[in-house]
């Protein structure tokens, strides 16, 4: 049985939600699902806007079948070529063989990298159009938002930006399909970060580039490959963008993170929090052992500063907090403040070894007021921790 969604007079929703998923892309968690988008033109020509991934396969053609009622399909545009939007290409063709494949010359490359077979191709670069009858689509290349190929699609007559991967978010919708029939900041506005910071949010430089090019357009709907439709307040959805790619902290506080054989080093980052709260600084705090790094990643993009804790392991950084700071850095998070909690029983070395990897991010305020554990925190070292909170509370 079909379930499609009207966006406008002549734009289908063709996609399908996969709730069974438990890793995005093998890497991120996704309890609440994942939502794979397909678009569907129809006017004097039919074009479709990419397909879905390989588990959902059965529901997009019925929800296709049903959108066409009858009508031959004669384009598809593939906007990404990553397979949960390309891997039902193939069944596609065998299923609508006269279809012509509309993408950018790197698309066309990566087609034949996945499927050895000749493909009928349009190749199309930037600022090209292509006229389907009454609307006119406009062809914008976004590289590196998330892939090299991404090309996003300006729907000139109805407005819509078809943004591939851009403005996506983790979590099935749930029979919604547009940001307002939800309540979007209670229910899946951390899933929207923790999907930009993971899946996008190293390359800033290169979604600032596409922003400023979209920017210009009349916009009267985002259409994502994953996630809600927005086509009301857009511009509270844009500005998450422009802060996040420029790496803007959302709000002022601190993020806790670390890392505790035994308890003693979460003692003291749970004692420098009560003095932040004290001071009416808002306060997370994630144990890297137990917390998914795709969770402290995104509340990383969201808050200002930083105190990350670990022990000292094998003369190094307790694993789980080597790995998640090397993660970190990898997603070139910068204009941050940053201080440290070490503890070691014979030699603490955490403290200098975290500075180090934090070093690689560019415009970080590091906090000299470093704490030191001898196996657990004492009563004398009280200054200290109020010295701690105070140097972050000045420079969140």
């Amino acid at each position: 049985m079909h379930c499609v969604r009207k966006i406008t007079d002549d734009v289908v929703w063709v996609g399908a939600n996969d709730r069974r998923l438990a890793m995005f892309e093998g890497v991120y968690s996704v309890p609440r699902g994942v939502s794979y988008n397909s678009y569907l033109l129809t006017d004097e020509k039919t074009v479709l806007f990419d397909t879905v991934d390989k588990a959902v396969t059965a529901r997009f053609f019925e929800n296709l079948a049903f959108a066409l009622n009858g009508k031959k399909l004669d384009y598809l545009v593939i906007t990404h070529m990553e397979p949960d939007h390309s891997a039902s290409v193939t069944e596609l063709l065998l299923r609508y063989p006269d279809v012509k494949i509309i993408c950018g010359a790197k698309t066309a490359v990566m087609l034949g990298q996945f499927f050895e077979r000749e493909f009928d191709l349009i190749k199309v670069n930037e600022g090209d159009t292509f006229d389907c009858g009454s609307h006119t689509l406009k062809f914008i290349m976004a590289p590196m938002v998330h892939w090299p190929e991404v090309t996003m699609v300006y729907d000139e007559k109805d407005k819509l930006l078809f943004s591939a991967d851009a403005f996506g978010t983790f979590g099935a919708m749930n029979g919604a399909l547009f940001a307002d029939e939800v309540d979007f900041d209670r229910d899946y506005l951390d899933e929207a970060r923790r999907y930009y910071t993971n899946i996008v949010g190293k390359y800033g430089a290169q979604v600032i580039s596409v922003l400023n090019k979209v920017a210009p357009l009349d916009i009267s709907a985002i259409c994502p490959l994953h996630g809600f439709v927005w086509r009301k307040d857009l511009e509270y959805y844009i500005d998450k963008y422009k802060k996040w790619s420029a790496y803007v902290p959302e709000e002022k506080g601190v993020l806790i993170a670390y890392a505790s054989v035994y308890g003693n080093t979460e003692n003291a980052a749970e004692a420098v929090a009560s003095r932040l709260v004290e001071r009416g600084i808002k306060t997370v705090m994630y144990d890297v052992s137990v917390t998914p790094a795709s969770e402290i990643i995104a509340a990383a993009f969201r808050y200002s500063a930083f105190l990350f804790a670990s022990t000292t392991y094998n003369m190094g950084i307790f694993v789980t907090m080597e790995d998640f700071l090397r993660d970190l850095a990898a997603h070139a998070i910068k204009n941050r403040a940053v201080a440290f909690i070490e503890n070691g029983t014979w030699a603490p070395a955490s403290g200098k070894l975290m500075r180090g990897i934090m070093e690689t991010c560019k415009d970080i305020r590091f906090i000299e007021n470093t704490v030191t554990l001898k196996s657990s925190l004492k009563a004398s070292q009280e200054a200290e921790l109020d010295a701690l909170a105070a140097a972050l509370a000045e420079n969140i």
